[in-house]
């Protein structure tokens, strides 16, 4: 079996990952992992954008309340000043390395940045390039990282676990477990090799593939997190799953998403008759918070029967909508829809994944030298809902924040001895790939179902004992079967899925994204807590 040396292993690839990489590089040996292409994450897909705090009258305070407000009494005021006062400085070393954001042109042909304004934003404080936004991001980063010699990148190569000292009962005398590396199954030579590393960054995303339908892509399977938790990792508020309210409803779009940014420049949501209905749900109508606007859609959908209700800007000049969202007019006439004429079609989808592996400011989590940063960690900044926008902020700041905490402490980390081979002699190859495949699809329709939106506790005690029964089956299976990419997915999304469950489980009332018909009203907002699952009250 091969082994590799790094000082620095990051499974994942998106906007933290290659941040922190690049904050590292002129001090280590960092290997990026990417079980897809390298450019595959979430970050490529964001439109909206990043928020950041510009100028009066806009301040760190009012974009913490804003935050704070979005989080539903429960992100963390200390986390929201941080990030906050940290968005300038992210977007300058994004400008630094050359993220190409959209700028206002005045009357003498020149402006400065072109903020937009986003839902449960005071102001316009988002820095955009036009509706693509990630993949600007993500290429201008990865194209650095490309040009970096201590950087290596390797695609295709997916995480199965991670390895610490108590795992291999190394120093059991230590109160505190230590990172070592990682098993990786090479997808392209179908074998498992062994990273041995000084640090281990988790920045793999969220787990919205858990669910039916999701603007994410397929790789969006809650590796980082089912992969913390089994070394010992303490997770928080998986109940708050994000959906956005507007994904373009067409069989063949796979979910596209529609930004947000849309209704922040004026389009307005209709009924399948053009009757507009937000207002019925919120004073703030299409700008409320996503939470609220995709319950109303949901609830309206419901209520008529209808597939689908409808986003509309075909009032705006037509070449403001070319300009200002090229990516979504373009996608959306390549499936019949001229969005500068008529509305389109939309749906709400899995979106964004509020809880994941927690983590301190550095990103750092119960495991010494293992950092989670981006989608996959619980910051507290997010809360019971994430403000839009603050995503890809969180992402650079944590990945700038653990890249210090990284190099203060890099040079009194020793190498990790050799570890130990991947234990393949028991296993055989399988021709029942059916059963990956069956479970997968039983996993994300009872999710969709019984754990989306509207929640009650029967419907959660419904998916609980599917969840049950379906553990059962992937574990046989894993400890039988030869590994491939598809099984340690799927092994995966049935571990999260089955931590959602308890966390929704457990909160007994209805707060920013977790809505229960059973405790329709949240609880006082002093009394309010984070959903903490730990080995001790977790029923596995």
């Amino acid at each position: 079996m091969q082994q590799f040396e790094t000082d620095i292993l990051i499974i994942g690839s998106g906007a933290a990952g290659l941040t922190l990489a690049l904050s590292l590089a002129d001090s280590a040996r960092i290997t990026v992992l990417s079980k897809a292409d390298i450019s595959s994450g979430c970050t490529l897909y964001a439109q909206g954008g990043i928020a950041a705090v510009a100028s009066a009258p806009d301040s760190v305070e009012s974009h913490v309340e804003d935050t704070l407000n979005a989080g539903a009494g429960l992100s963390h005021s200390d986390v929201a000043q941080f990030v906050s006062e940290q968005s300038q400085p992210a977007i300058g070393e994004l400008v630094n390395y050359g993220v190409p954001f959209s700028r206002r042109i005045g009357e003498d042909g020149e402006g400065g940045y072109h903020l937009t304004k986003e839902g449960g934003h005071s102001h316009r404080r988002v820095y955009h390039t036009a509706d693509a936004t990630g993949r600007a991001i993500e290429m201008t980063l990865l194209e650095q990282c490309q040009a970096h010699e201590n950087i290596e990148l390797v695609a295709k190569a997916i995480a199965i676990d991670l390895i610490t000292e108590q795992k291999l009962g190394r120093n059991t005398e230590r109160k505190r477990d230590r990172v070592l590396g990682a098993f990786v199954l090479n997808k392209q030579s179908d074998s498992v090799v062994v990273y041995r590393a000084r640090s281990v960054i988790l920045a793999s995303g969220g787990a919205s593939k858990v669910y039916l339908y999701t603007s994410n892509p397929d790789i969006s399977t809650g590796d980082g997190i089912a992969m913390a938790w089994r070394a010992g990792c303490r997770v928080g508020n998986l109940e708050f799953n994000q959906f956005h309210p507007t994904c373009l409803f067409h069989p063949k779009a796979k979910s596209f998403l529609i930004t947000e940014a849309l209704r922040g420049e004026g389009a307005v949501l209709r009924l399948p008759n053009g009757e507009r209905f937000m207002d019925r749900f919120d004073k703030r109508a299409e700008l409320a918070p996503r939470d609220i606007v995709a319950r109303a859609i949901d609830y309206e959908m419901k209520r008529l029967g209808a597939e689908c209700v409808y986003l509309d800007i075909s009032h705006k000049p037509a070449e403001f909508i070319k300009q200002h969202f090229p990516t979504v007019y373009k996608r959306c006439l390549k499936y019949g829809f001229d969005i500068t004429l008529e509305p389109i079609p939309v749906v709400p989808a899995a979106h964004y994944t509020c809880g994941g592996v927690m983590v301190d400011l550095n990103g750092e989590s119960d495991i010494e030298n293992l950092f989670a940063i981006g989608e996959v960690s619980f910051t507290g900044l997010h809360g019971a809902n994430r403000l839009a926008s603050n995503s890809l902020l969180e992402c650079i700041v944590y990945g700038r924040s653990a890249a210090a905490a990284i190099k203060e402490r890099l040079d009194q980390i020793p190498m990790p001895e050799l570890l130990p081979q991947w234990d393949e002699s028991r296993v055989t190859d399988s021709d029942e790939e059916v059963v990956v495949s069956h479970n997968w699809e039983e996993l994300r329709h009872f999710m969709w179902d019984y754990v989306g939106i509207v929640r009650t506790d029967k419907r959660l005690q419904r998916a609980k004992r599917r969840i049950d029964l379906l553990s059962t089956e992937v574990d046989e299976y894993y400890s039988q079967f030869q590994i491939s990419s598809d099984l340690i997915e799927l092994r995966n999304l049935v571990q999260v899925a089955d931590l959602i469950i308890q966390s929704a489980m457990h909160r007994k009332e209805s707060r920013g994204l977790h809505f229960t018909l059973d405790y329709p009203e949240p609880t006082q907002d002093e009394t309010a807590e984070d959903t903490i699952l730990t080995p001790e009250n977790y029923s596995g």
